[in-house]
């Protein structure tokens, strides 16, 4: 009779916790859809740069193995570029859109050296922080047109 009948308008889709599951997947798979799935770098955590190296792997070993870290020298040079240009480590951070503690280590010495970081300090501080040349102010040679 028609009171028994039932209408349904419009269903509801898949929830966002079910279109991530795995039998989600398959079943969309199965289907013939296509599927783009990807993991987000570092997801919910606060971090700006990868570490290259293999932190686990370096962690478990049991030799006396150990990360680089920037050289005091690099520090010192670091330190000195931000006072003669008359900034602070928190402004020379603002300046590199880097965290005020990424400063601290590289001058301290504590940082694990990353070349993206160390140009952007580089070019902050008018030094050179790499190769054989490190503490020597960057030559401003004519520009090409």
């Amino acid at each position: 009779s028609y009171w028994d009948t039932v209408t349904v308008l419009r269903k509801k889709g898949p929830m966002a916790a079910q279109a991530k599951s795995k039998q989600a997947i398959l079943a969309a798979q199965r289907q013939g859809e296509d599927v783009e799935t990807s993991k987000k770098w570092a997801a919910g955590q606060n971090k700006q740069h990868p570490i290259t190296k293999n932190t686990a792997k370096l962690n478990w070993e049991t030799e006396e193995l150990h990360h680089d870290r920037v050289t005091l020298e690099v520090g010192k040079v670091i330190q000195q570029g931000w006072q003669s240009k008359g900034l602070t480590q928190k402004d020379l951070a603002k300046k590199i859109n880097e965290k005020p503690q990424v400063i601290a280590d590289y001058g301290s010495g504590r940082a694990i050296p990353n070349n993206q970081v160390l140009g952007k300090i580089k070019r902050a501080i008018g030094h050179k922080l790499r190769g054989k040349d490190i503490g020597k102010p960057i030559k401003k040679g004519p520009r090409a047109k």
